[in-house]
């Protein structure tokens, strides 16, 4: 695998007042740090566009949204500081999708396993296909959804983030997580793109300033989150030192 394919792709385009960005990788579209970094400054610069009032964000391929983070580089954490380092990668992704100007419409062709949901549930609005199931499989490699539990709970409520998370194995339907309000509408696969498109153009010709207000009163109560997503990379970048933790990844990469 090429230097470029390890850091994945992150690629933006424009149409109208509408920003597409796609990011990819070739490890079912996980995320190592760098490209966490990469598509956190994607948004923070896109936020200050006065060009386009909605972001589209979406992935390559058509199987899998993102399998959250990068295994290979979480069996490189060796000490808290790295792990926190690491986690805190989400964590900032997370608050720059909270704190974006601009409202951002999720493309979900597909699963999204841990980190990826965390991404989803950051969406201000998401579109996906019956094939986007949802699993929270932190518990079963020694860890948790510290720092996506946020997002998560605020989108499908504390009860079903919680039988998410208890059952670490088991995947939730497309259909389970459009009713517990984590997609806000499910589309054939060959039609999704029609309809995020569809969609994001029509909310994009709304009043640039209603939009605006619209998202501070969306994500209104979560000021904290700065803060707090931060300490919660420091419990999971402690927790990815365990032994366990360290025996279940080296199965999961097997």
């Amino acid at each position: 695998m090429s230097l470029e394919n390890q850091n994945g792709s992150l690629v933006t385009t424009f149409h109208n007042a509408v920003a597409t960005v796609q990011f990819g990788h070739p490890a079912s579209n996980s995320f190592p740090r760098q490209l966490l970094d990469r598509l956190t400054a994607e948004i923070n610069s896109l936020s200050l566009n006065k060009d386009i009032s909605v972001i589209i964000l979406k992935s390559e391929g058509a199987k899998v949204f993102c399998s959250g983070a990068s295994f290979d580089e979480l069996l490189q954490v060796e000490n808290e500081e790295q792990g926190l380092t690491f986690f805190s990668g989400f964590a900032h992704l997370i608050n720059a999708m909270r704190n974006c100007s601009k409202l951002i419409v999720g493309r979900v062709q597909g699963k999204a396993v841990g980190g990826g949901v965390g991404i989803a549930s950051a969406c201000d609005y998401v579109l996906a296909t019956p094939e986007s199931a949802i699993k929270l499989s932190e518990l079963a490699i020694g860890i948790g959804p510290f720092v996506i539990e946020p997002a998560v709970s605020r989108k499908i409520g504390k009860t079903a983030m919680t039988q998410m998370t208890l059952a670490a194995h088991e995947w939730k339907s497309a259909e389970w997580a459009l009713q517990n309000g984590l997609y806000s509408a499910l589309h054939q696969a060959e039609d999704l793109d029609v309809a995020v498109e569809e969609f994001a153009q029509k909310l994009s010709s709304y009043n640039p300033e209603a939009l605006f207000e619209m998202k501070k009163m969306i994500w209104e109560g979560t000021e904290h989150w700065d803060s707090l997503l931060v300490e919660r990379a420091a419990i999971t970048g402690k927790l990815v030192l365990s032994d366990f933790t360290r025996k279940a990844l080296t199965q999961f990469k097997k």
